[in-house]
């Protein structure tokens, strides 16, 4: 992708948190309307390039150049709420600055949680509190969508069901989306491409050729291969084909491959 085309692009990323290196030589953007799954191993960084494009860390090297006035939507890994605050869903929509209720109840219908707006927080699953979290990031308006394992906790079809409504507020906004996901089988056939990450880019391209990559199956194994077809993202876009591999010396014969449970 050209960077004048790319919405959010990060150069030579390299990152450290308490002392250790977490992201080194980074390379990532994302175009308009694109959805972009970013996969790896536990502690490969996933959640901190996502904190690091959205400006909560800060790179030792590299940069991150966004478009000027570009609007970002992030749904964090897991919001932390005090079961005790007497707030229904509508009125924590509304905090800290007050949105119109029209603009809430139409941010719920998107999110796939029209029918939650009365509900108390409390009383809410992690599966509807994640799409009232989700709501909450489309009040934003973000041409840019980031998800942070969205649907942790959440059952294959409960999943399947996330992704499609992530597709349809693709859709319907016209905003890019970047999510990280162990899902493969789910999310990978729903990503016009997919970023395998583990420290450094290991490889990204279609999905077809990410799942058929030495390095993917070298961390993930081949069981979640004959699955991408279950679920097909159909669209217009014109992408190029293939898989890209960069050349950094990172060695993966000492990562453990996931086994097919991790892998879902």
């Amino acid at each position: 992708m050209s960077t004048r085309s790319a919405l959010i692009e990060a150069s030579g990323l390299r990152v450290s948190l308490g002392g250790r290196p977490v992201l080194q030589g980074v390379d990532f953007s994302v175009g308009p309307e694109e959805i972009v799954t970013i996969v790896g191993p536990n502690g490969s960084g996933k959640s901190t390039l996502l904190r690091t494009m959205i400006g909560a860390v800060r790179p030792e090297a590299g940069h991150v150049r966004r478009q000027a006035g570009l609007r970002l939507g992030y749904v964090p890994q897991k919001l932390a709420l005090d079961p005790t605050l007497p707030l229904d869903v509508m009125r924590f929509l509304s905090l800290p600055r007050r949105i119109s209720a029209a603009e809430r109840r139409r941010a719920l219908e998107d999110a796939g949680a029209g029918q939650l707006g009365d509900r108390p927080l409390a009383g809410l699953s992690g599966g509807q509190l994640q799409r009232v979290v989700l709501a909450r990031a489309l009040l934003e308006r973000p041409q840019v969508l980031l998800l942070d394992e969205p649907t942790q906790g959440l059952d294959q079809p409960g999943s399947a069901a996330f992704y499609r409504q992530i597709e349809h507020i693709r859709s319907r906004l016209g905003c890019a989306v970047v999510m990280v996901s162990h899902e493969l089988h789910v999310v990978m056939s729903a990503s016009d491409r997919v970023v395998c990450l583990n420290g450094h880019v290991c490889c990204e391209g279609r999905p077809e050729a990410v799942a058929q990559a030495a390095e993917y199956r070298a961390l993930f194994g081949t069981g979640t291969n004959g699955a991408l077809a279950l679920y097909r993202h159909e669209h217009s876009h014109v992408h190029d084909p293939g898989c890209s591999h960069d050349h950094h010396p990172h060695s993966h014969a000492r990562t453990e491959p996931a086994t097919a449970a991790e892998g879902r």
